[in-house]
């Protein structure tokens, strides 16, 4: 049950050495403050029965008044916690100054607002996209915390399918931002945690199956022969690149400058998950380095002719929408390439990625150096690869059923 009482707060004097009347409100250990509008000298003010002192001219009217605060408070509070045991302390403090719950929209808005000003522009990008696909559904009507329960990502779950066509993975990535929201909701205490309707509702997730190159199919890929200083020869560059370098994504090898690079060694932190990575540099990957080396360069400049060393890519938005371009553009080239190699699967960036910690698994990596060398911040991330590399050895196993 809440708890009200009225406090003189003695660390707020006025000029005249007066302190304000606040009535408190506790709730699981939580407490909130409505100020009454009232300062008085602490003498004119009796903590036990939380009340003026007869001393005072206006004692009679300002105890009514505080009676008066008091009972509303306990009413208030007495109808929400018969309606719900859900009830923070905040709750009862919007519910007391007459402030409607919560919504969530503004919230959320708030929430990808931060998202852009900390520069995390992939993240953003999605957010925003979840928020926007939200607000169609509801069609602008009046929507708060409270209206996000269980029953309500039952029906949203099913719009998305039936209606938008979104599949089981596109659902969970939609579903999995407004988690994040109400997370960080019931951080600030917007919300309460016993609320979060995430405590009862799983996610659902379908493994789809990661593509990658053998080795034959790889050096396949190094030896093609491709126009020198071509922009089909440099994406075929990078990709080879990422194949030996750690599967770095394509966002990092952008943005890798000479400075990252000390000798035979790359250190850089990592665009997604800000991680530091040290990478030692297998000599295939030093060679496509030796192409690009030249006299004049300095430790400031890219690495690979991609972005421009002349401009100035400090504006997070910008430099975002510069490397989706190039991501377009270097994933349509390796499907060319993919075409004219006869490949009978898909061949994007990415794929280098999942070539790489294939390949170091199957050449004996241990797992936990796989995953710190792809910035991984849980290893669960990575055993999804030794699952591959395990399910190919058991496919070499058949051999002795022919």
């Amino acid at each position: 049950m809440a708890t009200t009482k009225i406090i003189l707060k003695k660390n707020k004097a006025n000029k005249i050495g007066e302190f304000p009347l606040y009535l408190r409100i506790i709730k699981d250990r939580k407490a909130k403050f409505i100020s009454l509008g009232i300062t008085l000298p602490p003498h004119q003010w009796n903590e036990k029965t939380g009340r003026v002192r007869k001393s005072h001219p206006n004692s009679q009217r300002m105890n009514n008044f505080i009676a008066k605060k008091i009972s509303d408070a306990e009413g208030i509070a007495l109808v929400m916690e018969t309606t719900s045991k859900f009830v923070p302390s905040k709750k009862i403090k919007q519910a007391i100054l007459g402030r409607t719950p919560e919504s969530f929209i503004p919230y959320a808005e708030k929430y990808v607002a931060d998202l852009l000003r900390s520069g995390k522009m992939g993240t953003y990008d999605k957010a925003n996209a979840v928020i926007s696909k939200l607000k169609t559904y509801i069609d602008d009507q009046a929507f708060s915390f409270d209206d996000i329960t269980v029953e309500f990502l039952k029906q949203y779950e099913e719009y998305l399918q039936t209606k938008l066509h979104n599949k089981t993975n596109t659902i969970h990535s939609n579903l999995k931002v407004i988690r994040r929201i109400i997370n960080a909701a019931v951080q600030d205490d917007t919300f309460p945690f016993e609320k979060n309707p995430f405590l009862r509702y799983k996610l659902k997730w379908e493994n789809t199956e990661k593509a990658f190159l053998t080795e034959e199919e790889l050096k396949k890929v190094e030896d093609m022969k491709l126009k020198a200083g071509s922009m089909k020869y440099h994406h075929r560059n990078i990709y080879v690149f990422a194949a030996y370098a750690g599967g770095l994504r394509i966002s990092d090898i952008f943005q890798l400058k000479w400075e990252n690079i000390n000798e035979d060694h790359l250190l850089l932190s990592t665009q997604k998950t800000n991680s530091v990575v040290s990478i030692k540099l297998p000599k295939k990957a030093q060679e496509i380095l030796n192409i690009y080396k030249t006299e004049d360069i300095k430790p400031s400049d890219f690495v690979f002719p991609f972005l421009k060393n002349d401009r100035d890519y400090s504006d997070p938005k910008y430099l975002f929408q510069c490397i989706s371009s190039l991501t377009s553009y270097t994933n349509s080239d390796l499907k060319d390439i993919a075409d004219d190699l006869e490949f009978n699967h898909n061949m994007h960036f990415h794929t280098s990625r999942h070539t790489w910690a294939t390949r170091a698994l199957r050449k004996g990596m241990r797992i936990e150096y796989v995953s710190k060398l792809m910035g991984h911040t849980s290893i669960k991330t990575t055993q999804v690869y030794a699952k591959i590399v395990n399910e190919e050895l058991d496919k070499a196993m058949d051999i002795f059923d022919k």
